[in-house]
């Protein structure tokens, strides 16, 4: 499946964006870089572990760290592969800190995010040696290829609108299943599944917030995004719908009891929660002011999940 890009606005017609001689270089690498999107790395690895500790009383700090660092590599090779693939299509080129356009080199950022990708794996494969035991590697695959489905070619399924769905499933079930499972070898957790809906969501949330202000940059290329199918005061109506079903699954779960009731530690992130949807629902239509929303959701992904695995270790202690 591929997308259908017109020629008035094929990638060849379009103005590549370089950063101006004004511009702070160091503040272009740095959100070309993007820090804080690492959290997405962190913490389903982080509330996954917390689990199985609150299960078994037992955390292996050898799996643990491997696993995080091989996280973080595999979300560098997601952020350098996505600019290269979004190159190909023309979609940044008003984008001024992208890694392709900063250096003027498509090749060695790609190359680059293969050695990313490679590292990444290959700590994952030395848990399963040391495991032997191959399945966390498999899980972790398979969140490898629905992380390249979102903009990889021919599938650049991101184009369609399905980058939300696929973020959900593999920064949720998927990411945070594999952290439980490298602690205890074992499926039996319903903690592990509630747990990583709540994951799955606000990971998903980031990625919502991204659209806002680059609709009409969406609508050039032909990418056909929540925004651009919504329209982005709709778009703010159904943020805020998310954010509230975050947390009425949180109290669901923790009285049911799928979560334990510590876990309610993580209410202390509804402040953010209600930033987050104050400030879209006022900035929504403005592109230079939403932008920064998407910073506000990784704040509300990091703390949230933060005090979620703070909780499943309180109920273990």
């Amino acid at each position: 499946m591929t997308t259908k890009i017109s020629s008035e606005n094929s990638p060849s017609s379009l103005p590549v964006a370089k950063p101006s001689g004004a511009a702070d270089r160091s503040k272009l690498w740095m959100a070309a870089i993007k820090p804080p999107m690492y959290t997405v790395a962190v913490i389903p690895i982080w509330v996954g572990t917390a689990i199985a500790y609150a299960d078994t009383g037992v955390l292996d700090w050898r799996t643990f760290l491997t696993f995080l660092l091989s996280a973080i590599l595999i979300i560098a090779w997601l952020n350098s592969s996505n600019d290269v693939f979004d190159s190909d299509t023309g979609i940044d080129r008003n984008k001024h800190h992208s890694l392709v356009n900063l250096t003027g080199n498509r090749a060695l950022i790609f190359w680059l995010s293969i050695l990313f990708l490679l590292l990444g794996v290959l700590g994952i494969v030395a848990i399963a040696l040391w495991q032997q035991d191959v399945t966390v590697l498999g899980l972790i695959i398979a969140c490898c290829i629905l992380g390249y489905s979102y903009q990889g070619p021919p599938f650049r399924f991101g184009y369609l609108g399905l980058g939300e769905p696929i973020c959900f499933f593999t920064f949720g079930p998927l990411a945070v299943t594999a952290a439980y499972y490298s602690q205890t070898q074992s499926w039996n957790s319903p903690s592990s599944f509630a747990a990583s809906v709540l994951v799955g969501i606000t990971t998903s949330i980031i990625l919502f917030c991204s659209h806002f202000h680059q609709v009409d940059d969406d609508v050039a290329a032909g990418k056909r995004s929540p925004i651009v199918r919504l329209g982005t005061a709709k778009g703010a109506t159904w943020l805020t719908g998310a954010i509230v079903l975050v947390f009425v699954l949180l109290i669901t779960f923790a009285i049911s009891p799928l979560l334990p009731v510590a876990t309610l530690l993580m209410l202390l992130s509804l402040p953010l929660a209600k930033s987050l949807s104050d400030y879209v629902n006022a900035h929504h239509a403005n592109p230079s002011n939403v932008s920064s929303s998407k910073f506000l959701a990784v704040s509300l992904h990091f703390w949230s999940g933060l005090f979620l695995g703070l909780g499943c270790i309180l109920s273990q202690i």
